[in-house]
């Protein structure tokens, strides 16, 4: 199958891939930009960008705002002027702001999942940036677009659909998750199909494409074929660019992959208040019947309550990031295990685009 670009709106990506914007740190302006660099669309985590920055303990929001700034010019340097957006979780605090900084730094693209981005189509109409509601269903689907539909506000220029196998956080209940359950997802293709179908009615109202991404458990080129004969436009991936030279984690973050098997990745609890996937070690085996004790909290998340809450996510993905990968959590998708070795972005993207 040819691969057709990725056309959404004026922006045109000759390679119909997406990478996955992964928090924190392991998905920054080096990994983005080299992603869009080869044609594809560089995706920046806009969880914690700072926490590199000096006073990012005593000034999280306004370091964290600073770095995502620098980290977008960057990216658009590095991609020369390739396409780079910023992934935005509605479930964190300070949404508003997050939002209003790609715009004002000249991302291209937001896109936005982790909870319903009710607010999202307000936040961006005043501007010319692109943006893209994360669905698991088409109930949620329908939630989203029936509702900006409804209120004529600016529709989405796309939409992204992330399935169960993908990694972090997980609009599904947990039980549905575990391989072998009643409703595990395992035949998810119908609900793929339910959903563009879905979507193709506003193509038809407004007379224009909303091109359809899917995410989730994207590993090879087999993979996108088989989405994008489904009718998708794109696929995200997230895992596969991990494991690159560029990627901006710690080697030991990206080594807990390729030493991973796939007993190994299991579904957590996340403060977040979804399931999600990750590489388990001793830090999250302990907390299953222990809770961290937390000396710091970085007002993150809207709905996280530090008194309750098992972990500082933020914590545990910062000492990821830093590559203290026994004390930490280890988002990743469910296709993690295959990874066997790092390898450039360009010549993954030789090899996913290869006919």
């Amino acid at each position: 199958m040819k691969l057709n670009p990725l056309i959404i709106g004026d922006l045109v990506a000759p390679v119909p891939i997406i990478q996955g914007g992964m928090g924190v740190g392991i998905i920054l302006s080096s990994l983005a930009g080299a992603v869009a660099k080869e044609g594809g669309i560089g995706i920046i985590s806009a969880a914690h960008p700072g926490y590199l920055e000096p006073d990012f303990e005593t000034n999280t929001i306004e370091a964290n705002l600073r770095a995502l700034k620098k980290h977008i010019h960057r990216a658009k340097e590095i991609s020369n002027n390739g396409i780079i957006g910023v992934n935005i979780m509605r479930a964190m605090r300070h949404y508003k702001e997050y939002v209003n900084c790609c715009i004002e730094s000249g991302a291209d693209i937001i896109i936005s999942g982790a909870g319903l981005p009710v607010e999202l189509p307000e936040l961006v109409k005043d501007s010319s940036i692109k943006f893209a509601p994360i669905v698991s269903s088409l109930k949620a689907a329908k939630v989203l677009l029936q509702r900006w539909d409804k209120k004529n506000l600016r529709m989405p220029d796309f939409i992204v659909i992330e399935g169960p196998k993908a990694g972090g956080h997980l609009g599904f209940s947990p039980d549905s998750l575990e391989e072998g359950a009643p409703s595990d997802y395992s035949n998810y293709d119908e609900e793929v199909l339910a959903i563009l179908s879905y979507v193709k009615t506003f193509e038809e109202k407004y007379n224009r494409p909303f091109p359809v991404v899917f995410a989730g458990g994207v590993y090879d080129r087999k993979d996108i074929d088989h989405y994008l004969a489904l009718g998708c436009s794109a696929v995200q991936m997230g895992t596969r660019f991990v494991a690159t030279e560029e990627c901006d984690a710690s080697l030991a973050y990206k080594n807990a992959y390729i030493q991973a098997s796939k007993e190994d990745i299991t579904i957590v609890k996340s403060p977040v208040g979804l399931p999600g996937r990750a590489v388990e070690n001793p830090f999250m085996k302990l907390r299953k019947t222990e809770k961290e004790q937390i000396s710091k909290c970085y007002q993150c998340l809207e709905k996280c309550n530090p008194a309750v809450t098992p972990y500082c996510i933020s914590g545990a993905l910062i000492r990821a990031a830093k590559g203290d990968t026994e004390n930490a959590l280890l988002f990743c998708g469910s296709n993690a295990y295959k990874v066997d070795r790092i390898t450039t972005v360009k010549e993954l993207m030789d090899e996913l685009t290869k006919d």
